[in-house]
């Protein structure tokens, strides 16, 4: 007898079989392992670096961060610039700074950064004062590849949240404008990454010497404490880069923290150790030892440049008025150090100057007012413009609202599905998510902005990551079912694709028809 042929709907879809090819050949495996993060690394790289340069003005926050960065670069502090310097510095004299200290709220490895580009290809020149935001931002895409790929064992999946980010407008904004907060999304993640790796080897080194201690079938009173956690270490030292950055990476650096004591003590627990809280507590004391410290030293010396000057802002704060007590033993400088930065604390914490692109915390999943960061009108006739209207350049800081909307969705069903399955990848991304967004909510009346959110879009993507995956079906579903769910995933990730290319001009400053810009009104608040 001869087999029935197989109806349309019960064959596998092409992606099964691609799959069942790629798991038979180790070289195919090892080919598409690279291949994938490769191609969307390049992509995203174009997409960022692509006349980087344009427009070459200070647009938005680049007033402060770029300036600041090119005196602290010369003199080992940010400081005062002269009346309408921002005019002159785009012309070209960038050498006008005074030797006079600027006040700056932020801590200095962000502007280092930034002065290694400028350093490079020359203060004049908007490509050298962005390209290393643009680098950091490539680098991003890269790495939430690899963090994907932790969590999910899946290339596909990885390829498709790295994707996503690579084509993304809010990423690639972000990476085309001399701010802060790519370079803090790339440490906070990049210390996110560095806890996935210590799990894996920390769990299964606890679980052989929590048997070892078994005497017989009794479990044992008391688990060991492990101090052998390279990746603890690596992750203190990428969170206090991101503090170094901007002093929200404190709050992920404490998330983390409090992430690997959970996790720690539920193992135990999970492991018969009949201590196992006070248990914790002892491996918690050591993780404690393991991470901060290293963050400390690492946020220390983004202030090398103050503590070496004899400029800086409050740089001799102490020296007329030193501690006693318990704290005379401390230099005057690190004595001035902490004036400072309580200082600085003070003025964060009262700034509620008002903005028209502001927007809260509780506003940031609705995305009511993403950020402007530059506009040009151009008349028609001039300039290259052909449009009845006029012609505009604006650089817009507007995630892909599909992407957007769908991964916030996909958030709050990832805070679902941990609670029905307890699945510590889910809660990995959950935390990121709490960790970059909840300790905004406690500042409502302080000015912020719906950009800040480029800190949180990786573990949201993570999160519309496993969304998809769910959609796309299990390995043991009905090939109808996986190939329904397959063809649904194509579709979204084709529309995204789609959306992106019609809001690219705004996320790149192309000079496009005024009739063309108003087809992005879509909400009060847009554009």
């Amino acid at each position: 007898m001869t087999a029935e042929p197989l109806l349309p709907t019960q064959r596998p879809s092409f992606y099964d079989r691609w799959r069942e090819r790629v798991a038979a050949e180790p070289r195919l495996q090892r080919l598409y392992g690279w291949l994938a993060p490769l191609l969307i690394t390049v992509v995203a790289g174009i997409l960022r670096l692509w006349n980087l340069g344009h427009p070459h003005a200070l647009v938005f926050d680049e007033t402060y961060y770029v300036k600041d960065a090119w005196s602290q670069w010369n003199l080992g502090y940010a400081s005062t610039w002269p009346e309408g310097a921002d005019a002159r510095f785009v012309a070209g004299e960038t050498d006008i700074f005074t030797t006079d200290p600027s006040f700056v709220v932020h801590p200095p490895l962000g502007k280092y950064l930034i002065g290694v580009g400028m350093w490079l290809f020359g203060p004049d020149s908007s490509f050298g004062w962005r390209i290393m935001t643009a680098l950091f931002g490539t680098a991003l895409v890269l790495l939430l590849y690899l963090v994907a790929k932790a969590l999910t064992n899946s290339t596909v999946f990885a390829a498709v949240a790295s994707g996503m980010l690579a084509i993304d407008g809010l990423g690639i904004v972000m990476s085309r404008v001399s701010l802060l907060d790519v370079f803090l999304a790339f440490f906070i993640l990049l210390a996110f990454w560095f806890v996935i790796l210590d799990r894996r080897r920390h769990l299964d080194r606890l679980a052989a010497a929590t048997v070892a201690r078994m005497r017989g079938d009794d479990p044992p009173a008391w688990g060991a404490v492990l101090w052998n956690r390279p990746w603890v270490i690596a992750a203190g030292a990428a969170a206090g880069a991101a503090s170094a950055v901007k002093w929200s990476g404190v709050w992920v650096l404490a998330a983390i923290g409090l992430y690997l004591v959970v996790t720690d003590a539920l193992e135990r627990r999970r492991l018969g150790v009949v201590f196992w809280p006070m248990d914790a507590v002892r491996q918690g004391l050591v993780s404690f030892i393991l991470l901060v410290p290293v963050a400390f030293v690492v946020y220390l010396g983004s202030w090398t440049g103050w503590l070496l000057s004899d400029g800086g802002y409050d740089r001799h704060a102490a020296d007329a008025n030193p501690a006693t007590g318990v704290f005379s033993w401390v230099p005057l400088a690190l004595q001035s150090l902490w004036r400072y930065h309580v200082t600085i604390y003070n003025s964060m914490t009262g700034m509620t100057s008002p903005h028209s692109y502001q927007s809260p915390a509780w506003q940031w999943p609705l995305l009511w007012r993403p950020t402007s960061m530059y506009a040009q009108a151009t008349p028609d006739g001039q300039g290259g413009c052909v449009g009845q209207n006029g012609c505009l350049q604006i650089l817009y800081s507007m995630p892909n609202p599909l992407l957007w909307y769908a991964s916030v969705a996909a958030a709050g069903y990832l805070v679902y599905r941990f609670v029905v399955s307890r699945d510590w990848r889910h809660a990995v991304v959950l935390v990121g998510i709490a960790a970059t967004w909840l300790p905004w909510l406690a500042y409502p009346e302080r000015t912020v902005f719906q950009f800040y959110t480029i800190v949180i879009w990786p573990f949201l993507l993570l999160a519309l990551t496993f969304a998809l995956r769910e959609i796309a079906g299990p390995v043991h579903a009905s090939v109808d079912r996986r190939t329904a769910g397959q063809r649904v995933v194509l579709v979204f990730l084709g529309v995204a694709v789609v959306l992106s290319l019609f809001w690219y001009p705004l996320w790149s400053a192309t000079q496009v028809p005024y009739d063309f810009y108003r087809l992005h009104n879509w909400m009060q608040g847009w554009v």
